[in-house]
């Protein structure tokens, strides 16, 4: 009885054990080997584990033999169990598995792919970004991203972004838009804001040809962004993968004088990777005045101390200096003449930028559904730049932080609520000072600017003073709801505000309190809901309708009114006045899309459309304030105000089909693409706007715009080329860029009565082609060399066209055809 009893408790013991028995597992994607963290690992109806950030879980065995892996946006896999003690690595197939993942924009989507992103986000990876010359980033947006213009205003510097059309926003009381700042957008660089605290974007001291990762998300994303009124352009310069060491000799050059240097070295490791490179450019220009040269300097590193931590760094220095020919009239551009804007160039019109920026993101997961990611961040700005109408310094400093939390709570076997929460915050305090300019003293001849000949004018006299401080905040979450089906419902909020302070430190005091030195304002309440729903069908498509809105707030130039001192005498008719402009308030834009991306026809074909609806309201326009005379002949002042609105109706659309993809043969991929963008953009209803002149001749404009396709922006815009690679190491990339007719000025003819006419820049099309070698040597040495040549058939077209400026209208491109090549040398130790 006693062995019946021990045998037994000895075969209870057994079980026990056995079923104690745990089984480890790691799930990634099948085709980039990449972990999957929040896979649902499930038996029966029973909800099991979710894996960790590493793809990692762990399950006790003896519960089931057999498991079920989901993922949002990935083929479900059942397996059976046999063995215990043996890992179960398991990779999922996705959905659409040529749509890339998201992996700088901020998302609240468990599944990171672009298929689970209900909205319009362009990913640009290597082979886009390479396409072409490189170091200019105008010609890689305009050929490969729908609904996306970018423009500079000399060779490398100058550069804007035109997001759906939004334009900058108001060029304060001189124009409906503005042809000088970056606005209505926000631009990130590994995660530092390159948007200053007031909402400006410069992006002279961008080294794009170091970019290796960019996302542009089109439409208002004030949820996630804060005050993204037209959408947001992420980019990222990366740090190698593990187990990498090397060291990299570029160089590139080309007519018109154009040198590009860049060396590297990257190390990477189990648990780090840093990468330090140097960059020289420069070129001559095209025409007189017209030369470039930029130095950059990037270190970036990527650091994982332990299994629940990781830490990227970035730390970057530039200095850059454009010179400006200045804009052509529509006389020079239509008579072929380049030689700039003489006010300009006697000036010795240029910009000069340099630029410290450090930034340091840690993210840490406390648990496998619950983490968090912070970034501090801060940049030294310093420029002076002179035009024809004088000489501006500007010296800044931008600094804050970024923190979300992620969260994810499983529901059930297929259910899940996955969001993102969290505060940006940014502060720059800043001065600018602006001069006069003058014949150089030193010059015989100072009534006379003879190019080549008489010496650049020089600063004269203080004009302005002004310090301001300008801290935005931006409070965000967003929440996903993960159903079966792979149906997706997205849900956010985004609340921001705006506090300006600007001290004129040039004025001087007077008899009375009216005219204060100070100004300060807060604008609050800028809410900014986001609502989609997303399908993703098993064929590899999806489809999706989403609402979003975002804000623009007045920049520190527009939130006052002065007037001036009316009369001379003691006391005079009238002081002077000024007061912060209480009836301005934030621009908003308001956005319906529907659309459909994906991978199908055994993943050849990869698509994305969308259509959409995009309204911007309480567009900042000016009022001119004429003084009191019969007839009005002078602008006594002039003060900004809420104005019209702006309908934004349009269809983009991005196909690549990859006729050959991994191909055995000669052949390896032949990939013809296609973007194509129609925009039905007009100005709204009662859309006016008045300026005003100080001569006699002049007198008060009042131009009306409603119902006019909206300037600065073409009805078609479309591009289309073939990308080819050989297994024997050539390639070849060939493109074509098609930009409509666009309206850019109403040009007034007569005075009394006031008449106009339309302008519009002529169509124009665009032939590019690159044609390289790329070949691994051995196991360490990788060449790549490669010829190309830029606007092949040498057609005339402006790279920047000034929206409502004349006389001044036309940046020109190069009038011939741009030539260049290079060698790319790397040499990888392990």
């Amino acid at each position: 009885m006693k062995k019946i009893s021990l045998f037994t408790v000895l075969m209870l013991f057994m079980i026990a054990a056995f079923a104690q028995k745990t089984i480890n597992g790691k799930i990634t994607d099948k085709t980039s080997g990449a972990p999957l963290a929040g896979a649902t690992i499930s038996y029966g109806n029973k909800k099991g584990t979710t894996t960790d950030k590493n793809g990692g879980f762990s399950l006790e065995c003896g519960k089931t033999n057999k498991i079920t892996i989901s993922f949002v946006g990935y083929e479900p896999q059942t397996i059976n169990i046999k063995n215990c003690d043996e890992e179960v690595n398991i990779g999922l197939t996705a959905l659409g598995q040529n749509l890339e993942n998201v992996e700088i924009s901020a998302t609240s989507a468990q599944n990171k792919s672009l298929l689970s992103q209900p909205v319009s986000i362009t990913k640009l990876g290597i082979p886009d970004l390479k396409r072409g010359q490189g170091v200019f980033f105008d010609d890689i947006i305009q050929t490969s991203v729908p609904g996306v213009q970018m423009n500079r205003r000399t060779v490398s510097g100058g550069q804007q972004f035109n997001i759906r059309g939004y334009g900058n926003g108001s060029r304060g009381t001189r124009g409906i838009s503005s042809n000088f700042d970056g606005q209505g957008y926000k631009v990130y660089l590994n995660d530092i804001p390159i948007t200053d605290a007031e909402g400006n974007t410069t992006l002279d001291d961008i080294d794009y040809a170091s970019i290796d990762n960019a996302e542009i998300v089109k439409g208002p994303a004030g949820t996630l962004y804060g005050q993204a009124i037209a959408g947001s352009v992420n980019l990222k310069i990366s740090a190698p993968g593990k187990g990498k060491t090397s060291i990299a000799q570029n160089i590139m050059l080309g007519n018109y004088g154009l040198l590009r240097l860049t060396t590297q070295v990257a190390a990477g490791g189990d648990k780090s990777s840093v990468m330090l490179s140097y960059g020289k450019q420069k070129s001559d220009g095209f025409s007189i005045h017209n030369k470039s040269h930029k130095d950059f300097v990037n270190f970036a590193g990527d650091f994982a101390p332990n299994a629940k931590q990781s830490l990227s760094v970035f730390v970057g220095y530039t200095d850059s200096y454009d010179e400006r020919l200045g804009e052509l009239t529509i006389t020079q551009w239509n008579n072929h003449d380049y030689s700039g804007n003489p006010n300009y160039i006697k000036n010795n019109a240029h910009s000069k930028v340099s630029t410290f920026r450090a930034g340091i993101s840690h993210v840490y997961h406390f648990s496998n559904n619950f983490s968090n990611t912070t970034s501090l961040f801060g940049t030294g700005f310093r420029s002076d730049v002179s035009s024809a109408g004088g000489w501006t310094d500007k010296t800044s400093v931008n600094y804050g932080l970024r923190t979300s939390f992620n969260t994810r709570f499983a529901i059930n076997n297929n259910t899940s609520l996955n969001g993102v929460t969290g505060l940006e915050v940014q502060r720059q305090d800043a001065q600018v000072l602006g001069y006069s300019m003058k014949a150089d003293p030193a010059d015989p001849n100072p009534l006379v600017y003879t190019y080549g000949v008489s010496p650049y004018w020089v600063i004269n006299a203080l004009r302005s003073n002004n310090a301001f401080v300008t801290t935005p905040t931006a409070w965000f979450t967003e929440w996903t709801l993960a159903l079966p089906e792979d149906i997706s419902i997205t849900a956010g909020l985004g609340l921001s505000t705006q506090h300006i302070t600007l001290d004129d430190r040039l004025k001087a005091p007077v008899a009375t309190t009216l005219d204060p030195s100070r100004y300060d304002t807060t604008y609050k309440k800028m809410v900014s809901p986001h609502f989609a729903i997303n399908k993703i069908f098993k064929k590899g498509f999806s489809v999706y309708a989403a609402y979003s809105t975002g804000f623009k707030a007045p920049v520190s130039s527009y939130f006052f009114i002065t007037t001036p001192q009316i009369g001379s005498g003691t006391p005079p008719a009238a002081y002077a006045t000024g007061k912060v402009n209480g009836v301005l308030k934030p621009e908003k834009g308001t956005q319906f899309e529907i659309g459909t991306k994906g991978t199908i026809l055994n993943d050849k074909l990869v698509y994305q459309i969308s259509l959409f609806a995009l309204k911007f309201k309480d567009k900042m326009t000016s009022v001119s304030v004429p003084v009191p005379a019969t007839p009005p002949t002078t602008t006594a002042y002039s003060y900004m105000i809420n104005g019209g609105e702006q309908d934004h109706k349009g269809i983009e659309a991005a196909i690549k089909y990859a006729i050959i993809k991994n191909g055995k043969g000669v052949i390896a991929n032949l990939t013809p693409f296609i973007n194509f963008t129609y925009s039905d953009f007009k100005y709204g209803e009662n859309f006016i706007f008045k300026t005003g002149s100080t001569t006699s001749g002049g007198g008060i404009d009042t131009v009306d715009y409603s119902g006019l396709d909206v300037f600065g922006t073409p009805k078609v815009m479309a591009s289309c080329g073939i990308d080819a690679a050989t297994n024997v190491g050539v390639y070849a990339s060939f493109s074509h860029l098609y930009k409509d007719p666009t309206n850019f000025a109403k040009e007034r003819l007569t005075q009394n009565p006031e008449t106009y006419a339309l302008r519009k820049a002529s169509s124009y099309n665009l032939l590019n082609m690159k044609l390289g070698y790329r070949k691994s040597i051995n196991t360490h040495f990788d060449v790549d060399a490669y010829l190309g040549v830029n606007n092949i058939t040498g057609t005339r077209y402006p790279i920047m066209i000034f929206v409502n400026q004349l006389p001044d209208a036309y940046i020109p491109g190069p009038p011939k055809a741009v030539v260049f090549g290079g060698l790319n040398l790397r040499y990888t130790f392990n």
